[in-house]
């Protein structure tokens, strides 16, 4: 007569167990439609993911604010969205609506604030190597505004060049002594050496292939690879370029030579990664695997 109580209030345990996980992890415990987001507490230039699970066909919609986010579909009835995070963006807490066949689910996004650094450049702008020619803004604007439905990459990405990291995401700067407003540095540099491999740190397709000769005075000799799902890596200041667009290209292959083209100060690599049209940290990328 024991063993009926027992199972009851284990039963008790195991529910109320399962509602306390599901408020930790931001899960929405509605059958129909279960929400999660990864990191449940980002910071500025953190990307977050949106894990969504529905019983409906039909792809869910993810929105902030009336911004909606490309959603995909990872598995029998479950789906992904990337919501980018910059230094633009100012801390506080978002809410971030899920929609699948009429259920809705409202998530807290907590996005914390992060201290960035302040760097002075001074760069000869005798060639007009700050300001980029109409060919290379639109080239350099179209490769940024791809969103792929198929997915390349395969869990974290690589280094793309062994040389030591100068200059941090995120650093804001003053270049010749003029603060540059709405301004933050949109990558990782690395100070390798002069003609050093710059491998593609995930699978993708090349989609940009910018070089001086074609008016690429800011970026340099470029080079872009699109890994899908608007999820897109870029290659800046190169001294060689080893694809051409179209190619596919594995993780680790060489795509270029570290260089000081455009505008530069010294040879270095920039790698910019950029999720959904917006430059995010690639620092979290590289260290785990976000799917």
């Amino acid at each position: 007569m024991a063993v009926r109580p027992l199972k009851w209030w284990l039963l008790i345990g195991l529910t109320l167990f399962s509602a306390i996980a599901a408020m930790m992890f931001g899960v929405s415990r509605a059958d129909a439609l279960q929400v999660m987001l990864k990191p449940s507490t980002p910071k500025l230039g953190d990307t977050v993911s949106v894990w969504i699970a529905s019983k409906s066909q039909n792809s869910p919609s993810v929105e902030i604010s009336g911004q909606q986010y490309p959603v995909f579909a990872i598995a029998p009835n479950r789906w992904r969205a990337f919501i980018p995070t910059t230094p633009l963006d100012k801390p506080g807490t978002r809410q971030v609506i899920v929609s699948a066949d009429g259920q809705q689910q409202t998530l807290a996004m907590p996005l914390a604030s992060r201290q960035f650094p302040t760097q002075s450049l001074w760069i000869d702008e005798s060639g007009g190597g700050l300001e980029p020619t109409d060919y290379e803004w639109d080239t350099v604007s179209a490769f940024k505004k791809l969103v792929t439905p198929q997915k390349f990459w395969q869990g974290a990405f690589l280094r793309p060049n062994d040389g030591e990291i100068t200059t941090i995401f995120g650093v804001q700067r003053y270049y010749n002594g003029v603060f540059a407003e709405d301004y933050y540095h949109r990558g990782v540099d690395y100070a390798g050496a002069y003609g050093s491999p710059v491998i593609s740190p995930a699978d993708g397709y090349v989609r940009l292939v910018g070089t001086v000769a074609q008016g690429f005075r800011l970026h340099g000799n470029t080079v872009g690879v699109d890994h899908g799902q608007g999820v897109l890596s870029i290659f800046l200041h190169l001294s060689k370029i080893y694809v051409k667009d179209g190619d596919f290209v594995k993780a680790g292959q060489v795509v270029g030579a570290l260089g000081s083209t455009g505008a530069s100060t010294g040879p270095h690599l920039h790698w910019g990664l950029y999720v959904n049209g917006q430059a995010v940290d690639p620092v979290p990328w590289r260290y785990e695997s976000i799917e």
